[in-house]
């Protein structure tokens, strides 16, 4: 599985520069929206493998490696994972910096806020990869403008939620755990079996 994420990395580090200058620009920005925006935004990364996978008959080629669908989908899985924690990490340092070189308009980052958005990432991941291993990136349209959705909303919410969640807010991260956890263990299964179906 790590030549399956060594492959993935290549591709999105040389031909999706702009995507992650975009993630680093919105942890730089002071305010909750932002941050958690950026840490929902890398769950889109997989998909972005996924397209060039499918662009260049990736899926042919593996079928003739020692790597099962389960080898496959897991990767895509576990490549989202790091994106997304690498981004909760990036805000992390990012806004504790600004909190310290302006004090008084930064009030640093709040972990609740970064866990909250690690659920919601890993949950978008649980609901659209099986969707994409299903119909494929290309007729899978419908599930990228949910994807976009979802991203816009979810960190809309977050940002809405630490507003007016008050010193309890931290209590209210361990159920997004549950479920993220819970749909991780629905999701993977279904993607596994849909790419099997697939690629038949």
């Amino acid at each position: 599985m790590s030549a399956l994420l060594l492959k993935d990395y290549y591709v999105i580090f040389r031909q999706m520069r702009i995507f992650l200058l975009l993630i680093l620009v919105f942890s730089c920005i002071p305010g909750t929206f932002y941050s958690t925006f950026a840490v929902v935004y890398a769950s889109m990364l997989p998909y972005t493998a996924l397209a060039y996978d499918e662009r260049s008959k990736w899926d042919q080629l593996a079928a003739m490696m020692p790597y099962s669908a389960r080898d496959v989908v897991l990767s895509k899985y576990v490549f989202g994972w790091i994106s997304v924690a690498i981004a909760a990490v990036g805000t992390f340092v990012l806004q504790t910096i600004l909190s310290f070189v302006w004090l008084s308009d930064v009030t640093g980052p709040s972990i609740p806020v970064i866990l909250l958005s690690v659920c919601v990432a890993v949950c978008i991941l649980d609901i659209t990869l099986p969707m994409m291993f299903r119909f494929g990136v290309e007729k899978g349209r419908l599930a990228m403008f949910l994807i976009i959705f979802l991203v816009c909303a979810s960190a809309g919410a977050i940002a809405t939620i630490d507003q007016s969640g008050g010193p309890d807010f931290g209590l209210q991260t361990e159920l997004p755990v549950i479920v993220a956890l819970l749909m991780t263990g629905i999701s993977i299964p279904l993607s596994i079996k849909f790419y099997g179906r697939r690629n038949r």
